[in-house]
């Protein structure tokens, strides 16, 4: 005999949704005609792209996806799985194949590097090709083994770029921009001591002040690989610098930009972003914690740091005075975190700001000239399981549990879950808040940290040239469109601007065409009615 299980748990952001109005057949045939409709007016844009963005929810697997999505919708009052995130509404997708070169299931570092320059390479290095693998051996570290990335290709061409991140600024995602190393691991001068054959490779950091300093905007956190270790943190008291060479880079990076007389500003704390005068700025280094930054779901009114939305749109504000256009990196950065500790609340509060993100973006930009490309570095083994009925709390139990699906414990179990890491255990969880961002969703095998998974993640994108994400591709397809759309790096003088302008003049004649027939229908019918309305008062 099948039975119920009733979740008593509650939580004053979720309303209880399961006796919501079933859709009846109409809202199912609408809804497919609508979407037909809505495809079937679709125009591929073929501009030239003047700015690229590409949005990284770091670790944002379909799975995390679909619970964010239910997630954002019952904090609406919904049910949720009918909700629909602001990127899932961009008019094109394809899947990404995420593997490294040497690796089934990939690293944050390989991942990124595949996207920024379009070559895939070996887990855990960066901005290098697959002659290096990672470790402590420099020796190939070479000129000829350093790849270029869209950044680099942006500012040869005289377009301002920026990097805006949740996690350190010398973490995998942000460095795969700009630095080459064969440890993702080397963030700062302390993390590389010993190391043999590397005196000519410098640590990240190092990298990011003093060998790109043309870098328009870098906001994010990672204070402590910019500062000597004699330095204390100017917020957590605490906190000492990490670098040992004596180097302090946030001084250095000062100083170049007065020696070059470019108007530029360093800030810490949230305030001192507000107060930004984006006149009077170009170049703009914010700091905003030691480490990484505090999860969404922790954040406190009192905070300093600023939110993800918030860091972006001061970079926009900035980047977009040029007017050769700009690159952006945006990166979610601390969904990846959350999983790897079995946290699935924190992580879906960072997917709903990265969202949040996405909203600013779309405000602040127009897809004539600018593509956005919103996607994941690769997934996590996180779980959806269980029959739950229509609403259940994504956070919660399975509430209906028949008799043939009840676990030979006979204790309830939650809807998210995560095949390892941390927190491996089977506990009774009735009554428990399951709620609240401590909380920690069970695993099967007990790892230091989950794992990454190896599925394809998402390609979500509109903007010049978007339509060519279609279909199964490899990562590295990424960067190629990037580059072709704005005729960047190897695609500077092979972007086929002469036939992109043609079948773009080509759908503009359509148009017109086809507006001006509209119009002619309706002003004959407008002088027909004139005619009836005349014969009838005559």
């Amino acid at each position: 005999m099948a039975y119920t299980w009733v979740v008593l748990v509650s939580f004053y952001v979720f309303f209880d949704c399961t006796s919501a109005i079933k859709e009846r057949k109409e809202h199912w045939m609408k809804d497919g005609k609508d979407n037909i409709q809505d495809l079937m007016q679709m125009e591929p844009n073929y501009n030239m792209a003047d700015n690229v963005i590409l949005m990284v929810g770091d670790g944002m697997g379909l799975s995390t996806i679909t619970a964010g999505r239910i997630y954002q919708g019952q904090k609406k009052g919904k049910s949720g799985e009918e909700n629909k995130l602001t990127f899932e509404q961009f008019p094109y997708l394809a899947l990404s194949k995420t593997y490294n070169v040497d690796r089934q299931v990939p690293d944050s570092a390989g991942t990124a590097v595949a996207m920024a320059t379009g070559i895939k390479v070996n887990y855990g290095t960066l901005g290098l090709s697959i002659d290096v693998s990672q470790g402590n051996d420099c020796s190939k570290v070479t000129e000829e083994n350093k790849l270029k990335t869209v950044l680099d290709y942006a500012l040869n061409e005289g377009k301002s770029v920026g990097i805006v991140t949740t996690t350190r600024v010398t973490h995998a995602t942000p460095a795969a921009m700009y630095a080459h190393s064969p440890d993702r691991e080397w963030e700062g001068d302390s993390e590389m001591n010993g190391m043999a054959n590397c005196r000519h490779v410098k640590d990240i950091a190092y990298q990011l002040i003093l060998e790109n300093p043309n870098i328009n905007v870098i906001l994010g956190g990672g204070r402590r690989y910019f500062m000597n270790s004699s330095t204390f943190d100017p917020v957590i008291k605490t906190a000492q610098g990490r670098r040992n060479d004596g180097l302090d880079l946030i001084q250095a990076w000062k100083n170049d930009k007065l020696k070059r007389n470019l108007k530029h500003q360093y800030v810490h704390t949230r305030q001192q972003l507000k107060d930004i005068d984006v006149a009077s700025t170009d170049y703009l280094l914010g700091l905003f914690s030691p480490s990484h930054m505090t999860y969404e779901a922790d954040r406190l009114p009192s905070s300093v740091e600023p939110t993800l939305t918030e860091m972006t749109e001061k970079a926009i504000q900035i980047l977009k005075k040029n007017p050769k256009g700009y690159f952006l990196l945006i990166e979610g950065g601390r969904i990846d975190h959350s999983h790897h500790d079995n946290g699935a609340m924190r992580a879906l509060e960072e997917l709903l700001e990265l969202d949040n993100t996405v909203s600013k973006v779309n405000q602040l930009t127009s897809e004539d000239d600018t593509l956005t490309v919103v996607t994941a570095d690769h997934s996590h083994v996180f779980t959806i399981a269980g029959y739950p009925s229509r609403g259940n709390n994504i956070l919660g139990l399975v509430d209906i549990v028949a008799e043939l699906e009840t676990p030979e414990d006979k204790m309830p179990y939650l809807t998210l879950g995560y095949t390892n890491g941390p927190f491996a255990r089977r506990d009774n969880l009735t009554g428990v808040n399951t709620n609240i961002s401590t909380f920690k969703q069970g695993a099967y095998i007990k790892m230091p940290n989950e794992t990454h998974g190896g599925e394809d993640v998402i390609i979500y994108a509109k903007g010049p040239m978007a339509h060519l994400f279609q279909g199964t591709k490899e990562q590295s397809y990424i960067g190629h469109v990037m580059m072709y759309s704005a005729c960047l790096g190897v695609y500077k003088d092979s972007c086929d601007m002469p036939k992109r302008n043609s079948l773009s003049d080509a759908i503009t004649a359509r148009l017109t065409q086809t507006c001006g027939a509209i119009h002619l229908k309706a002003s004959m019918l407008l002088m027909l009615a004139v005619l009836i309305i005349s014969k009838h008062f005559a």
